[in-house]
């Protein structure tokens, strides 16, 4: 079973995802809040796999909220694809984020993956997030990739550039379960939990530079 925490302020939304959450035989809702602050209230007494968090909320915001929650896995819920809250809670330690107006097969597809340790998101949508939003943040100094064989690294830097393992295993010739196996690895060694935290690895690293508008 795996247990949901939904984060809302607006109370008919929280009640449209806990009716498609609440006819499946795998997910349960076993906690509710309005807003950071009283979610993290509940999350220190009730066990939560995983969390639907919106980012825009009062007292205290879901970027926040994302930042303070340690174990379980934060799913962001935005009106927009390529919200500036939605960057900031991804770097905060989201797993990625869905659309408000989600069809409900997605939603529990969304779920189940995150559960599982995948990002719930394309790589390629964060990527055009970070080139939106990246270069607004604070310079920082590159952080070195050490420990990673070549091939790790150079599988770490396609899935930051929004390659799907598909495309890179088409690239380097080898089995997807080969790409599988490397970034696996990588995940391992640089202490990152999925895909999209790679994207903000090799952003914040300086091994892959936002794009700029022409103009």
């Amino acid at each position: 079973m795996i247990r949901v925490m939904l984060v809302d302020d607006q109370m008919l939304l929280r009640a449209g995802f806990r009716m498609v959450l609440g006819a499946q035989p795998d997910l349960e809702v076993v906690a509710e809040a309005g807003d950071g602050a009283e979610a993290l209230e509940k999350l220190a007494t009730t066990e939560v796999d995983v969390v639907l968090m919106d980012v825009r909320m009062p007292r205290m915001d879901g970027v926040e909220a994302t930042a303070r929650i340690d174990g379980p896995k934060v799913l962001i819920l935005t009106t927009f694809d390529l919200d500036e809250y939605a960057y900031a809670a991804i770097k905060a330690g989201a797993s990625g984020f869905l659309l408000k107006d989600v069809p409900p097969g997605d939603l529990l597809a969304a779920i189940r993956a995150v559960h599982a340790g995948d990002a719930v998101m394309a790589p390629s949508t964060l990527r055009r997030m970070f080139d939106r939003f990246a270069a607004q943040s604070p310079a920082k100094e590159p952080a070195p990739v050490s420990g990673l064989t070549p091939r790790e690294q150079e599988v770490l830097l396609m899935v930051a550039r929004g390659l799907s393992n598909l495309e890179i295993a088409a690239a380097l010739e080898v089995a997807e379960a080969t790409v599988k196996t490397h970034l696996g690895r990588s995940l391992a060694k640089l202490g990152l939990r999925d895909r999209a935290q790679v994207v903000v690895y090799a952003y914040e690293a300086g091994l892959v530079i936002p794009s700029r508008p022409n103009g």
